[in-house]
């Protein structure tokens, strides 16, 4: 059998590099005797004698120095292989792939990849991101971010992100020609940007939420969008009421470029999480991008 072979190749190169069957027995944490039995099989099949043994010493013959010199650098060869890829277990590297929605890939992954990859350089993190429920085993991703109360039971979530809140918003010019809303029946008439989810087919609805009394309002307008880039800038430019997340919208509040209503009808609700299939076999790369992302209140 080829790994017996192997075996027995291994124990010459170790008595002909000691010159002792004790030290090299010691070594390979066998008896002398079984070391002596095994080095005798592979003479035996090769035909040859490979190691001249006396009552003081042991040396190759001229056959043994020569496979010796062939088989000793390719064993040596392949412990340092076996080294260098011990060391790739433990050392943070390969790609991750990630699925998320725009928002968590602008407000977390993003600020997180700035902390993690310079001091990483043999990381790679792929993020694709889209608004569909994406079944992440079955694209081959090694994790996903949804709401909180969006992953799946059966897989381990670890929270990357603090509660959000929804703003609704509008740009001075706007309400120069539209009346400020204050309840959901107010939104009624207002020229409000849409966002269109594969998962929903239709135009996503404006969850609105005021102690405890929750209400989902079938917007319409003259604009449909599915990203936040371009609800946000056409907001901006007096083209609508938009509803975005909170962080997108606060520094142009506190500039005055937009002005937030229906604070109250806004409340929070349960952030992002990372989520992913199973602990096994995880590399080390994906367990510190996890602790990178984990949120800590």
């Amino acid at each position: 059998m080829a790994g017996e072979n192997y075996n027995e190749l291994a124990a010459f190169v170790m008595v002909a590099r000691e010159r002792s069957f004790t030290r090299a027995a010691a070594k390979l944490g066998v008896s002398q005797s079984a070391l002596s039995q095994t080095i005798r099989g592979l003479e035996e099949r090769l035909g040859l004698r490979l190691l001249t043994r006396t009552t003081r010493s042991v040396s190759p013959t001229e056959a043994g120095h020569r496979l010796f010199g062939t088989v000793a650098p390719r064993f040596e060869e392949i412990a340092l292989e076996l080294a260098s890829l011990s060391q790739l277990r433990d050392k943070p590297s390969g790609t991750i792939r990630i699925n998320a929605g725009e928002h968590s890939a602008i407000s977390l992954l993003q600020p997180a990849l700035r902390k993690l990859l310079p001091a990483n350089p043999d990381i790679r993190v792929e993020i694709v991101v889209d608004y569909g429920l994406t079944d992440i085993v079955a694209e081959g991703f090694d994790a996903g971010v949804r709401l909180g109360d969006q992953v799946a039971k059966d897989m381990i979530a670890v929270r990357i992100g603090p509660d959000l809140r929804m703003a609704v918003v509008g740009s001075p010019e706007y309400f120069a020609r539209y009346p400020v809303p204050r309840s959901p029946q107010d939104l009624t008439g207002q020229n409000c940007i849409g966002i269109r989810l594969p998962t929903y087919g239709g135009i996503f609805p404006w969850d609105l939420d005021k102690d405890g009394h929750e209400v989902n309002v079938r917007i319409e307008g003259q604009l449909v969008f599915n990203n936040i880039s371009l609800r946000l800038q056409s907001a901006l430019d007096g083209l609508g009421l938009t509803y975005l997340p909170e962080d997108q919208v606060l520094p142009y509040i506190e500039r005055g470029q937009l002005i937030r209503v229906m604070e109250d009808w806004c409340g929070p609700f349960p952030g992002y999480h990372l989520y992913y299939p199973s602990r096994r076999h995880s590399s080390p790369a994906f367990a510190l991008l996890v602790e990178t992302l984990r949120y800590r209140a």
